[in-house]
């Protein structure tokens, strides 16, 4: 049965969003074809009609990762003084901790872009870049929003490796208080 370019499309969007959540989930490494197509409700064939390989899906769901992300920073309080708070407080959330298949793509995959090829690092760097982008915008210094954005991101990764006990929540907790220097 042939499909049409929408419906195709609305595929292909599909995978790549499913595939954002199971990578930031299970890691790139920990997400075959197979289980991808059939979490997405599609067939292991219906993969190749779509995507020249692996690595182009990776590339794609990267950055449909990073937007999600940053849209929902971006809807934290957007008109509010108090916007830099709430936009920590969000992200050391003990929610955002524990719910890796819909939170950040930085803190969930940014340790494995280097090893999937230049489609990823691009994806990644431009992800880095619009993260950025977006804590300058409420900065309003670079520099700033570069150190933000590592403590933010480096903070959520060990709060992650540290489960969620004490040590965990201790490691946000102390880190939104550095941040907002409470």
């Amino acid at each position: 049965m042939k499909v049409s370019r929408e419906k195709a499309a609305e595929n292909r969007q599909h995978v790549v969003e499913t595939a954002a959540k199971l990578f930031r989930e299970k890691g790139f490494d920990g997400v075959g074809v197979s289980s991808l197509m059939q979490a997405a409700g599609m067939t292991h064939g219906g993969f190749y009609k779509q995507f020249t390989a692996k690595e182009e899906l990776i590339a794609e769901a990267m950055g449909a990762a990073v937007a999600q992300s940053r849209a929902r920073l971006a809807a934290a309080a957007p008109d509010d003084p108090a916007r830099f708070a709430q936009i920590v407080r969000m992200y050391l959330s003990p929610a955002h901790r524990d719910a890796p298949g819909e939170g950040c793509a930085l803190a969930a995959l940014a340790a494995e872009s280097g090893r999937h090829g230049a489609g990823l690092q691009a994806a990644a760097e431009a992800g880095v870049q619009d993260y950025l982008d977006g804590l300058t915008a409420v900065l309003g210094d670079p520099a700033r929003a570069a150190a933000v954005l590592a403590q933010m991101v480096g903070a959520l990764v060990l709060a992650r490796a540290a489960g969620q006990g004490a040590l965990s929540d201790q490691i946000l907790a102390q880190n939104i208080a550095a941040l907002l220097e409470e």
